[in-house]
């Protein structure tokens, strides 16, 4: 009886150690803290943006259709609730992506405006905000590469045998990722005309 027991101690044992329990946690953490970063970087341009706005309001106060589309895409951010629960969720994160990408799009537009006005690209507060959020825009590529390949480690591990078994009984699911909103424009080739 107790060879049988302690058979059946180290079976259960075993088995344990190869269920990916301990593999879904550290996993599941390395999501979350990669999620944190993104929402950090997020925020250190959701932080810029009205000192930006207001720079450019100084030189060109007529283009107030921009600078309402960047504060506007600012108070959307701003609205969402960023949790490291919103990966969890599909349609939450849709959503927190939908306005990262309309205050990207704001930002970029903005920027394409400066272009117009030779006294603010001279402007030392403008050019300073402009490189940070440059270098804000390189460190959220850096965070969201980071937690994209967080959620693939962690996807695989849910979707692999014999995991998949644990991730079933302990419901754990495949976490959404960050997509391109548009795949069909931009797998399409630019056309470049030189006789324009």
């Amino acid at each position: 009886m107790r060879k049988f027991i302690t058979a059946f101690v180290l079976m259960a044992t075993l088995a344990l150690t190869g269920c990916g329990y301990n593999t879904f946690q550290s996993q599941d953490e390395q999501v979350k803290s990669s999620w944190s970063e993104v929402i950090n970087q997020y925020q250190r341009r959701a932080d810029l943006v009205p000192n930006l706005v207001n720079t450019v309001k100084g030189y060109a106060s007529h283009e107030k259709e921009v600078l309402e589309a960047v504060t506007v895409a600012r108070s959307k951010v701003g609205s969402i609730q960023a949790t490291p629960e919103l990966v969890n969720d599909e349609q939450a994160f849709a959503k927190f992506t939908a306005a990262q990408s309309q205050l990207t799009s704001a930002l970029s537009r903005l920027m394409v405006v400066s272009e117009n006005y030779p006294q603010l690209k001279a402007d030392g507060a403008f050019r300073d905000l402009q490189a940070q959020l440059e270098g804000t825009e390189n460190r959220i590529t850096v965070a969201r590469n980071r937690y994209i390949q967080a959620v693939q480690d962690y996807n695989v591990t849910v979707r692999s045998f014999p995991s998949n078994l644990t991730a079933k009984m302990f419901g754990y699911k495949t976490k959404p990722n960050f997509t391109v909103e548009n795949e069909k424009a931009i797998s399409t080739a630019p056309t470049v005309d030189f006789n324009k």
